[in-house]
């Protein structure tokens, strides 16, 4: 019964996107698990956008700054409330953090949405990058968030370029919106995903689906590419 509930809920989530256009009909609760660098750049695009966003960590009296600059859309809570919270979560926390998060959040995941900014680096996550090597990005994602609706998305550059041409919905960039590759095997995640990166300011491109996120990790042909969608699918042979 859970799992029926979860693919209507998903379904209507995604109808209504596609309804809308280019952005959402109707504000959805996203939960951003982290509010460092990236978290701290797309969950205020969000908040203003209109979207009840939940910035979450295991103190969230620290995130409080950030929620009260993100405006009256924004609050703070725990990782666990903010899964309860959202329509949608947002993962924006260090590569490394994926095993214990997925111990305390994993099963409350299941049938949700769940975009997947995190990159994993030698330096940082030892064991786990090397688990990314061996099985792909995509596929250790989707591991250890195995019932979640996984599409990659906001993983393909540095946040200061996030943080640059998302400033006014994207108005405000030369040429037209960046592009923002997103990728993911369920096509009704895609289309909830699309619409969330649009109302960041930014325009989607689906890529393809989990497996080919090695593609886009840090130092692959499809990181770091500041161009508008047509460029970045002509750069990368992009069909869709």
């Amino acid at each position: 019964m859970r799992s029926e509930i979860s693919r209507r809920a998903l379904g209507a989530l995604a109808l209504g996107f596609a309804l809308a256009g280019p952005a959402a009909a109707e504000p959805l609760k996203i939960g951003v698990i982290g509010g460092g660098n990236i978290g701290g750049t797309i969950g205020p695009l969000w908040a203003k956008a209109g979207h009840p966003v939940m910035f979450a960590s295991r103190h969230p009296e620290d995130l409080k700054a950030l929620a009260e600059s993100a405006g009256p859309n924004a609050r703070t809570g725990t990782p666990e409330e903010a899964v309860k919270f959202g329509d949608v979560v947002f993962l924006a926390v260090p590569y490394k953090a994926y095993p214990d998060l997925a111990k305390a959040i994993g099963p409350a995941l299941t049938g949700k949405v769940v975009l997947d900014a995190g990159n994993a680096t030698k330096a940082r996550d030892g064991a786990l990058y090397d688990e990314v090597q061996a099985g792909g990005l995509g596929a250790t994602t989707a591991k250890y968030f195995p019932g979640a609706k996984v599409v990659r998305a906001f993983s393909t550059a540095n946040y200061r370029i996030f943080a640059k041409n998302g400033a006014n919905g994207g108005a405000d960039r030369p040429g037209g919106r960046m592009a923002i590759p997103i990728l993911g095997d369920d096509a009704a995640a895609l289309k909830v995903a699309e619409g969330l990166v649009r109302d960041a300011g930014f325009e989607p491109v689906v890529a393809g689906g989990l497996k080919e996120a090695d593609r886009f990790a840090i130092g692959a042909p499809g990181f770091g590419h500041d161009v508008t969608a047509p460029e970045l699918r002509q750069k990368l042979g992009l069909t869709q």
